[in-house]
């Protein structure tokens, strides 16, 4: 039986992964609302390597848990001031389509692996299987968001069949499973990509990005938990206002000029 502060080395999981688990448990209880401890501590306190240290706190940072400026102690990210739903933002195979470029992605994985953390945000066991999809979103030759899905296996197993290169997941979701996503919880954060996210996506040190999660359920059963990592020089949201009825979201679209 491993304790909540100890690490399981007999176990398959990558020691990365289980402290990256650890540090979110310990988030999401409000241990580090103050400070958030630095590499060496969290090295000595755990008993790893300062590159295990790295590799899941890089991971907390791609999920938009942590926040942190080059050079600068990682912090936990603050809840977002303004939630507002945007399903329009995950029809990225229409909206490129759409601008007159050609939608392409670059399949990095498809398989079937378990992690507990997103099990339980999808209300699974810890240990059940799901399918992983990561993907390198394409619009036109240019790099647009780095997007990972997970949904559970007992239903989207089928898409282990499906070629992501040039289609959408949803319509794939459907015409295997007979699954339609109908609603769903996001959260946007603007963040500062990582170098290794900067080099795939092949923007610059300064360019900012939009980190969207998100979960999405059908006739309330949760299906997907999502991730996506979007250029911000290439991408934008618009949205509508009136007295009469408010705001609301109209939908979103790459940016395209002088490109």
């Amino acid at each position: 039986m491993v304790k909540d502060d100890q690490l399981d080395r007999e176990g398959g999981a990558p020691l990365w992964r289980q402290l990256q688990q650890q540090l979110l448990r310990r988030i999401d209880d409000g241990e580090f609302a103050s400070r958030f401890p630095g590499e060496l501590a969290l090295a000595e306190e755990y008993g790893v390597s300062r590159q295990t240290v790295r590799q899941a706190l890089r991971e907390l940072r791609a999920d938009g848990v942590l926040v942190a400026a080059r050079g600068r102690q990682p912090r936990v990210a603050p809840p977002a001031e303004i939630s507002q739903p945007v399903g329009a933002l995950y029809s990225l195979f229409a909206a490129v389509e759409a601008s007159g470029l050609q939608q392409n992605s670059i399949v990095r994985t498809l398989d079937i692996r378990a992690d507990a953390v997103i099990a339980e945000r999808l209300e699974l066991e810890g240990s059940a299987p799901l399918l992983y999809l990561e993907r390198l979103r394409l619009a036109g030759e240019e790099p647009l968001a780095l997007d990972r899905v997970w949904l559970p296996a007992s239903v989207a197993e089928p898409l282990l069949q499906a070629d992501f290169q040039h289609t959408s997941l949803y319509a794939e979701l459907h015409r295997r499973t007979g699954l339609r996503l109908d609603q769903g919880h996001e959260q946007i954060r603007a963040v500062i990509p990582t170098v290794a996210e900067r080099l795939q996506l092949r923007c610059g040190d300064d360019a900012a990005a939009l980190s969207i999660s998100r979960l999405g359920s059908a006739s309330g059963t949760p299906i997907e938990w999502r991730h996506t990592l979007v250029r911000g020089d290439r991408f934008a949201l618009t949205a509508e206002f009136s007295g009469k009825v408010g705001y609301r979201l109209v939908g979103s679209h790459p940016e395209l000029a002088g490109r």
